[in-house]
């Protein structure tokens, strides 16, 4: 079904390393919400990206590998879409993995000289894996990725260990809350769900592989 007034052009990019006996008609189904959400019948049909430069929608079968960079026509109800791809996915994925998600304002031009108005680009980081140690895992190597580069820039490399340690244990901190919390049965304290996300600042480029 096609989609009209659409004020986003919605971009998905990730690699989410699947189990080896997930088949090709499990990720169609785990990947439904996305490519109905595009107007498509099946996966083969939406995997293409409104973008002809974008590989779209990829199942590498020897790797194991789902390999996302696509982009379709929308409005913030894909949030919605996201949150079951993401359920589904951990359902399937053999490890943590983060997909980044950017809503572009397709109404918003700098060079049009619009005044004050201010674009409504947004930009999502969601995580998935087979189990919260996992997820947690890589969102450690994110922010210690992104901590250390941006320290970098005023200490040496070497001098950082003590800043990765401090990070590491926030985050045995927050697993020990967690195993604590499901054995009694209660909420986690902390892990603030599964999404992590903020608006930008800026025009931000498309991803290409």
């Amino acid at each position: 079904m096609a989609r009209y007034n659409t004020p986003f052009e919605i971009h998905v990019h990730g690699q989410v390393p699947v189990r080896s006996r997930v088949k090709f008609e499990q990720l169609q189904e785990a990947l439904k919400p996305m490519w109905k959400y595009a107007g498509a019948r099946s996966l083969s049909d939406g995997a293409t990206s409104a973008y002809e430069d974008e590989p779209g929608i990829q199942f590498d079968v020897h790797e194991h590998l789902l390999q996302m960079c696509w982009t379709v026509a929308g409005d913030m109800d894909f949030r919605q879409v996201l949150d079951e791809v993401c359920m589904n996915l951990n359902e399937l994925a053999q490890a943590g993995a983060a997909i980044e998600v950017t809503f572009y304002d397709t109404d918003f031009d700098e060079e049009d000289g619009q005044g004050e108005a201010e674009s409504r680009d947004d930009f999502v980081m969601l995580f998935v894996g087979p189990d919260p140690a996992a997820i947690m895992q890589v969102q450690r190597d994110l922010l210690v990725q992104d901590v250390v580069n941006m320290m970098e820039r005023h200490f040496d490399g070497a001098e950082l260990g003590g800043v990765v340690a401090e990070v590491d244990k926030l985050f045995a901190q927050r697993f020990d809350s967690l195993v604590t919390s499901l054995s009694m049965g209660k909420p986690p304290s902390g892990m603030g769900g599964n999404p992590s996300g903020g608006h930008g600042t800026g025009r931000k480029p498309r991803h290409l592989h």
